[in-house]
């Protein structure tokens, strides 16, 4: 069993691998943090992985991401998806709960601003992890103090 985490780099997704980390600690459980990686510029620019002007190179965009993960939990399992062309969130919510299930996830963790209104409304990524019954879902929606 492990804690997975879906990570964008966003405040709540950091929060929400600090979170796993410390549920982990107590439950002598591994943590695993995944990010889906479009090949897409704008896609990576908007997620703050890339600077304006510079080019998408999927090796750099992940080994930052590993390190900043590192940062907050250097005993994480790091693992990306990488797909094609921009896809829409379901997609990458579907490669998600595919890792979680391969991960034999008990908990999977979700950073995610929209999870303020009620799950089943929730407009994101997290609103397609949420669906699959196989792992609880933990919603991280305050950044670490």
């Amino acid at each position: 069993m492990s804690f997975l985490v879906a990570y964008d780099d966003s405040p709540l997704s950091r929060a929400a691998v600090s979170r796993a980390v410390e549920f982990a600690s107590a439950e002598e459980t591994d943590v695993v943090v995944v990010t889906v990686i479009p090949k897409s510029a704008a896609y990576a620019r908007s997620n703050g992985w890339l600077a304006d002007g510079e080019a998408f190179d999927a090796d750099a965009v992940e080994e930052t991401l590993a390190s900043r993960v590192r940062e907050v939990a250097p005993d994480a399992e790091f693992r990306t998806v990488r797909m094609g062309s921009t896809q829409p969130q379901s997609a990458i919510g579907l490669a998600i709960r595919r890792e979680a299930k391969r991960a034999d996830a008990e908990v999977v963790f979700v950073g995610s601003a929209n999870a303020g209104r009620i799950v089943t409304n929730l407009a994101s990524v997290g609103q397609n992890v949420a669906t699959d019954v196989g792992y609880d879902v933990h919603i991280v929606r305050r950044p670490s103090q």
